[in-house]
């Protein structure tokens, strides 16, 4: 791709007005549409997956927002007092940021816990036209087996440090007690279009959670393998096989808008 791509460095706060980070990725041609990027678990707005897909998408003409939640990068906060409830509000906020400073978010996109978030914040963004998530959970209750026995400790003792991508991160029974008491149902009524994209080795989710996705959603709904890829897409062809099929799949869902 030859089409050079502008990229913003933006403020936004969150529910709580503290300031939220994150990267606006913008073609330096015609923009079709915009889209929010969620970031996997503990993951920022620069880890390989959500900066190569980003980039790839504004090649494609898609502005993408990719976002440091609450307590992670360059976002402030404490990240021991987030959860996933307060992972859909940062959404909530981003996409009311694009709504009132660029225009309304097409595609809600999340990356493995991050794509549990987007199909719960979806509700409550109606203008997002379709949503996509990769390698993800469908219930983020699922995020409790990377504690292993530390989750005893957390419930017995109110909080415990782990290491989660090789830092660490301290835990508390709050963030259980949310993701636990996270009701079904919102997958069934997403009411827009849907592309899963799961690969049959990850070793992190399993491409069950991709099938309990695919069999709550109702149509349209559709499901690309992503074959020999790892959970957090190492490989760059990865990245970018998302990125360019995720553009083609869209364009239905991005001309009625185009800028």
């Amino acid at each position: 791709m030859s089409r050079s791509k502008r990229r913003h460095k933006v403020r936004l706060p969150n529910p709580n007005g503290l300031p939220l980070a994150g990267i606006l990725e913008t073609p330096q041609g015609t923009t079709h549409g915009f889209a929010l990027f969620a970031p996997c678990f503990t993951c920022g707005k620069d880890v390989l997956a959500a900066s190569r897909i980003c980039r790839r998408l504004a090649d494609h003409g898609i502005a993408t927002l990719r976002l440091d939640f609450t307590g992670l990068g360059d976002s402030a906060g404490d990240f021991s007092e987030s959860n996933f409830s307060s992972n859909v509000a940062d959404l909530i906020s981003a996409a009311r940021f694009l709504r009132d400073e660029y225009q309304p978010a097409d595609l809600l996109i999340g990356h493995s816990f991050g794509g549990a978030a987007v199909l719960a914040a979806a509700e409550f963004i109606p203008e997002a036209r379709a949503v996509v998530t990769i390698a993800s959970p469908a219930d983020p209750k699922h995020v409790l087996k990377q504690f292993g026995s530390a989750l005893e400790i957390i419930q017995q003792e109110g909080q415990a440090e782990l290491q989660l991508s090789r830092r660490p991160f301290v835990i508390r029974k709050q963030f259980v007690d949310d993701v636990l008491g996270i009701q079904e149902g919102h997958i069934h009524k997403l009411g827009r279009p849907l592309l899963i994209y799961h690969s049959p080795i990850d070793q992190v989710v399993s491409i069950d959670e991709a099938a309990d996705i695919y069999s709550r959603a109702l149509h349209p709904k559709s499901f690309i393998s992503l074959d020999d890829a790892d959970h957090l897409l190492s490989e760059r062809a990865d990245a970018l096989y998302v990125a360019d099929t995720l553009a083609a799949w869209a364009q239905p869902h991005l001309k009625a808008r185009s800028v």
